[in-house]
């Protein structure tokens, strides 16, 4: 066939697709109706996810699940923005690894706002400025993120969603690279390339910021003081620096978890994860006791990390994530059986166990 045969064939295809899309649109706009009559949600986490995983199992084209995903989510994002002015915060400023996490999960069609901490984040959604907030929670080469973790501790706010972003550091300059004295960046982003910059920059001075969007404005402002920062590709875009080196992470699958918070959790999927804090009773033997709660039931523990309480020395918080909804007649026994040997037990929700 004629290149020019091929692309009559495309610019038809595009066509159907329009106006498939706006039918489409028509159809998302009657069931926001119905929803707002009902005072449900027009955000559902548990039905986008569904929609996704029916979309990937039945397709049989060449296009991979993550460009399936990535399609599909830009499709669901306009038609949320066309039913209500979805807003969500996110621990900025614009071009960090947070709000790229965010526009993986919401699209590019709904309104972003940058907050300075973790805790301006989840007040933006308590009170209700926000619809949704997304935070990192925790790093694959890192760890867990406290500052996340602390604030579940007081807030009335649920996860109804999670995010997995591989995380690519670069190396990011306006100047070359034979010139550059210091490194800037995020104190997580140096623990993630710690080898690489002893093996290409031993003698460099390393200084921690807020964020790799500010490293990246400080490399452009000091670039003839010899400043680089450790960022990502957008934080270049946007402060005017070249990439100078890709991908220069330890781990070449060095991954950041987010989560989407909300006012209230999901409904079942099918493939769930819980997450719930708890503080034991100060006796001996009630940590072994509080997790055989879930042995009991045959409830498998996915991660564990503990925080202080900050109401009592050495009293100790649990964040444990668990396999399962929370409507799970084995999680839900579980939970009971966990409260007989605790203080304190909150359910910080159970949300779609992705893995995109």
């Amino acid at each position: 066939m004629a290149l020019d045969d091929i692309r009559q064939d495309i610019d038809q295809l595009d066509a159907q697709l329009l106006d498939l899309l706006s039918r489409r649109a028509d159809l998302v706009h009657e069931v926001g109706v119905i929803k707002k009559k009902e005072g449900l949600q027009i955000y559902a986490p548990d039905r986008e996810e569904a929609l996704l995983r029916k979309l990937v199992a039945m397709n049989q084209g060449r296009l991979p699940e993550k460009s399936i995903r990535a399609i599909f989510r830009e499709i669901m994002s306009a038609a949320l923005a066309l039913e209500e002015d979805l807003k969500i915060a996110y621990l900025g400023p614009e071009g960090t690894w947070t709000h790229q996490a965010a526009i993986k999960k919401f699209g590019h069609s709904v309104n972003y706002t940058a907050h300075p901490s973790f805790a301006e984040v989840f007040d933006d959604v308590a009170r209700r400025r926000a619809d949704y907030g997304v935070v990192p929670i925790e790093n694959s080469t890192e760890g867990a993120v406290s500052h996340t973790l602390d604030l579940f501790v007081d807030s009335p706010l649920q996860i109804c969603a999670q995010i997995l972003l591989r995380i690519e550091n670069c190396l990011l300059a306006a100047g070359p690279e034979d010139g550059i004295k210091t490194l800037y960046s995020h104190p997580q982003v140096f623990g993630q390339c710690k080898n690489w910059i002893l093996r290409h920059f031993p003698e460099a001075e390393l200084v921690e910021v807020a964020s790799t969007t500010k490293a990246a404005r400080i490399a452009r402002e000091r670039a003839d003081e010899g400043a680089a920062a450790l960022g990502g590709k957008l934080a270049a875009e946007l402060a005017g620096l070249d990439v100078l080196h890709e991908s220069i992470q330890d781990r070449a699958t060095n991954t950041t978890r987010f989560l989407v918070i909300g006012e209230k959790t999901c409904p079942p999927t099918g493939n769930d994860r819980t997450s719930v804090l708890f503080a034991i009773h100060d006796r001996p033997g009630s940590l072994v006791s509080a997790l055989q709660a879930f042995d009991a039931f045959q409830i498998n523990m996915s991660k564990i990390e503990s925080r202080p309480s900050k109401q009592k020395d050495w009293e100790y918080i649990f964040y444990v994530d668990l396999a399962g909804h929370c409507d799970d007649p084995m999680v839900g026994s579980a939970l009971e059986e966990l409260e007989k040997h605790c203080s304190l037990v909150k359910l910080l929700g159970s949300y779609p166990d992705t893995e995109q």
